[in-house]
């Protein structure tokens, strides 16, 4: 029977840890796991072969890091192939009678991605797509991509596993506990992209227990209709005799994760501290629990790196400003390749309360494949919002959603034969809500019931290539009233039609319907509430317009859409007290995106990530402001904003490193305003990733936040053994080592280095972080603190530095 077709009716069994067995069995700190299934074949054999009799359907082959980074590609072929080898093997040797599959563990590469790391997209599709295809290989009956903590690599290996062998995909992800991946991914966003891009099986793994993964499970099981899947940790971890252990017992283990079975949850195991004995009382104790039924959810949403976007709770507002057509200073910064007019004009458009922003590019003159994904690729590095890629260019299209970091929304097929043959197989293949115009051949009929048969016809062509309904949004097309009076009201039936007799969402280009009108604000306006009153779900809309964003809140006011109208009065509270013509109300709108508080404009700059423009500010403010001054005023604390955003919640990741790429922007000028000079007097710090880790991206983000707050940082790279980092203590005189873990199996690595430091360099002070560790853990290893993020790690080195 195939595992896809197994799922549907049953729960998975699925296996446990395998690092913290491996350090049972005698694996040393620093020791590439993966070699084991060549020098020790028996031991990975014999741990395979212990959790199929102890129940697991599904093993994941001794791969977890086994990539083209870490290993050449010929001795990757000969570790993958021996990997396969060993689990096949325990499968043929089990004494249990259940089915039995073989899944190549795919873990992440250690790296992040580009905007905010070294990695660009395509060459991480291409490290996955090399151990996807040896596992195919070597007979592999699915592929397992776990412990992923970031959203775009997560998209490289599905996608590296989709295009490279046709064998199911499992997607898990890791979340930490506030709920959200490390780049701020919450579980909708991920439910939203990786269901659309066709994943087999979704879900979550490692970094918690399974009381404290319930909210992000229940989340899954809220919006997916595929099954989901549950590997928690055994609890938290701590050290005991130079060992990793969990305080989760196998049956308070089995107990925690059947109450998700019955909740929903399909595919159950064990991460990290699990053992054939945990698996053993899980299956046990949830084998009577009859699975519930997998049901289609029907949920209509985009997504962007940290949230997704639903339709049909309220109308959806989609900014139209990244648009050419009738803009000449936008015309003109899309031939001067200037990025961050189009990156103003989007973070103008956010503050003032757009949903998603439409991005479209299109000019004869410039290389508009080269533009939108360069245009998708920079509004993603700063902004949060889901994006509506807006082109008819098929290429361009596909470029732009093969690498835009989410599910975004495709604007836009038509019912043209030759348009849904374009459309169509690029939405199937990398996700997407696709607005569909209802025109066809013969143009856009006149009676709103025309409009309604093509977008049935649509709807059959679309579920013939494999894309539900919930993932079309109609555009029955806003046709200006001044050349037909009837146009509106025939759009208007079309919108209520198509919610009504379809049961499918609508989208309109409001603005079209008042063209060749005076004073076009009041007919839009006018026309919008009406159209939300029929049932739109969402407009592209001029989100400048004072007129139509009255109308919108007070329609969210009058249909009980905004609880104790809170939206409605803090919109009131941003209105002038003289109502201003459209032209000014337009001016005052973008006037307004350029104030944060009472944040200077550089200050502002490096909030927003704008990296040129906060290299252009600081070369001017040199000109009459002293480089230590711009320092302390401008760049530190604009950095200390972000920094507590970043600690409260309200700031992401990516928002955080696109900050502070924008503070080393600034902080470039100022070095070469003063070559001979010190730009800080802050102390050394010391950075690592431990002995046999090779996983660097928390250690990375430390090293810029630190840098961006004047440390003299000294980075000894990855995999560094606990010497090297003693003799690089002992040479710059560093107060403070920061140290980093991602595996279990390397926590024992940062043992040793920490007890080498204290005999060594007593000196020193060592904080650590990983997802491996919490402060309970990193107090029994001798640490002297605890970072849980990049920040407390700054706050640390500044609380040392204070004392110095």
């Amino acid at each position: 029977m195939k595992i896809t077709e197994y799922i549907k009716t049953k729960t998975l069994y699925l296996d446990g840890g395998m690092g913290t067995l491996l350090q049972s069995a005698g694996l040393k700190a620093g020791e590439l796991p993966e070699l084991w299934n060549l020098s020790n074949p028996d031991v990975i054999t014999g741990i395979h072969r212990d959790y199929f009799d102890a129940g697991s359907n599904v093993v994941n082959t001794n791969t977890f890091g086994a990539n083209v980074l870490k290993f050449s590609e010929q001795e990757l072929e000969t570790v993958i192939k021996a990997a396969v080898f060993n689990a096949k093997k325990a499968a043929n040797e089990s004494s249990s009678t259940q089915n039995k599959w073989v899944a190549l563990d795919v873990g992440p590469t250690g790296r992040m991605l580009m905007p905010f790391g070294d990695l660009s997209f395509e060459d991480a599709v291409e490290v996955f797509a090399k151990t996807v295809r040896l596992g195919a290989k070597y007979g592999v009956d699915l592929i397992f991509i776990e412990t992923m903590n970031d959203s775009l690599e997560t998209k490289a290996a599905l996608l590296a596993a989709k295009e490279n062998c046709d064998l199911p995909v499992f997607v898990s992800n890791a979340y930490g506990e506030d709920g959200k991946l490390m780049t701020g991914a919450s579980p909708a966003a991920m439910v939203a992209m990786l269901e659309g891009m066709g994943a087999d099986a979704i879900g979550v793994n490692c970094s918690l227990g399974p009381k404290a993964l319930a909210g992000v499970v229940e989340e899954y099981l809220r919006y997916a209709s595929v099954p989901v899947i549950v590997k928690p940790n055994a609890g938290l971890p701590k050290a005991v005799n130079g060992k990793t252990v969990y305080d989760l017992l196998p049956e308070e283990f089995a107990e925690d994760v059947t109450v998700l079975v019955k909740k929903g949850a399909r595919a159950v195991g064990g991460c990290c501290g699990t053992t054939p004995a945990y698996i053993k009382a899980l299956s046990e104790k949830s084998k009577d629990v009859a699975p519930l039924p997998l049901k289609e959810k029907n949920f209509t949403c985009v997504s962007s790196y940290t949230h997704a976007v639903f339709f049909g709770e309220k109308p959806i507002l989609i900014g139209e400003r990244i648009n050419p057509t009738g803009k000449k200073k936008f015309k003109e910064a899309l031939k001067s390749n200037d990025i961050d007019y189009i990156l103003k004009e989007g973070l103008s458009q956010q503050e003032k309360g757009v949903h998603i922003l439409d991005v479209n590019v299109g000019l004869p003159e410039i290389d508009e494949v080269k533009m939108l994904d360069k245009t998708v690729y920079e509004l993603q590095a700063i902004i949060d919002l889901p994006l509506q890629i807006d082109t008819s260019d098929p290429i361009a299209m596909e470029t732009a959603l093969r690498h835009y970091n989410g599910k975004a929304m495709i604007n836009s097929v038509n019912g043209k034969k030759e348009s849904m043959e374009s459309v169509f197989p690029l939405a199937k293949k990398y996700g997407g809500v696709i607005v569909a115009l209802t025109l066809d051949e013969n143009g856009i009929p006149d009676k709103a019931e025309d409009r309604v048969k093509i977008a049935k016809r649509i709807l059959a062509e679309a579920e013939a290539c494999g894309i539900s309904k919930k993932d079309i949004i109609f555009d029955p097309l806003a046709l200006t009233i001044s050349a037909d009076n009837r146009a509106a009201k025939e759009t208007l039936e079309a919108v209520r039609l198509i919610k009504e007799d379809l049961g499918c969402h609508t989208s309109l280009g409001v603005s079209n319907v008042s063209f060749g009108l005076p004073q076009r604000d009041t007919i839009n306006s006018t026309f919008f509430a009406l159209a939300m009153d029929r049932g739109l779900s969402a407009a592209i809309m001029n989100p400048y317009s004072a007129e139509m964003m009255k109308a919108y809140h007070s329609f969210l006011a009058l249909k009980a859409l905004d609880d104790n109208c809170a939206e409605y009065i803090a919109f009131a509270e941003t209105l002038p007290s003289v109502t201003l013509s459209a032209p000014q109300a337009t001016q005052e709108g973008k006037q307004s995106s350029v104030t944060v508080g009472n944040k200077s404009e550089l200050q502002q700059a490096i909030i927003k990530g704008l990296k040129e423009k906060a290299s252009v500010l600081t070369s001017a403010l040199l000109q009459s402001t002293k480089p230590l001054e711009i320092i302390r005023e401008e760049i530190i604390p604009a950095l200390d904003t972000v920094g507590v955003g970043f600690e409260n919640k309200t700031v992401y990741l990516p928002q955080l490193l696109m900050a502070a790429e924008a503070s080393k922007s600034a902080f470039e000028q100022i070095k070469a305003s003063m070559p001979s000079e010190k730009s800080t007097d802050k102390c050394p710090v010391i950075i690592a990733t431990v002995k046999g880790d090779i996983h660097d991206i928390g250690k990375n983000i430390v090293k810029l936040l630190l840098e961006n707050y004047g440390f003299a940082v000294k980075d000894l790279g990855r995999d560094v053994s606990p010497e090297a980092v003693v003799e690089a203590v002992k040479e710059t005189k560093a107060p403070v080592v920061g140290l980093s873990a991602l595996m279990t199996t390397t926590v024992p690595a940062m043992e040793e280095t920490i007890k080498l430091l204290k005999k060594e360099a007593p000196w020193c002070k060592s904080i650590v972080g990983g997802a491996v560790l919490n402060q309970e853990y990193a107090e029994q290893i001798g640490a002297d603190a605890y970072a849980k993020d990049a920040m407390e790690t700054v706050r640390y080195a500044e609380e040392i530095n204070s004392k110095l």
